[in-house]
């Protein structure tokens, strides 16, 4: 990738913007922001407390899974490109 906006519309290219250098960035900074802030909020007491269970460990990896893939949605969405259809045949 050279840096400039990719978009997409086949689901090889929907990977290849996914894992464009520029987006991982964005993509991995907010998850690791924002999972933080709601791990904090919402796990980090369990855990100090030594009550933590493997369904609090799953849903503190979901806590950071979460903001990564609403943040590559949003790239996705904002960077699809439409498939242009031939025109149809007037009916007569």
């Amino acid at each position: 990738m050279d840096g400039t906006a990719s978009t997409w519309s086949t689901p090889r290219e929907l990977v290849r913007v996914v894992l464009a250098p520029q987006h991982l960035k964005r993509t991995i900074s907010i998850a690791l922001i924002v999972g933080t802030v709601f791990f904090t909020m919402n796990q980090l007491g369990i855990i100090l407390d030594g009550r933590a269970t493997a369904a609090v460990w799953v849903k503190a990896a979901l806590t950071y899974v979460t903001p990564l893939l609403v943040s590559n949605f949003g790239i996705l969405s904002a960077t699809r490109r439409p498939t242009v259809h031939p025109p149809s045949p007037a009916v007569r």
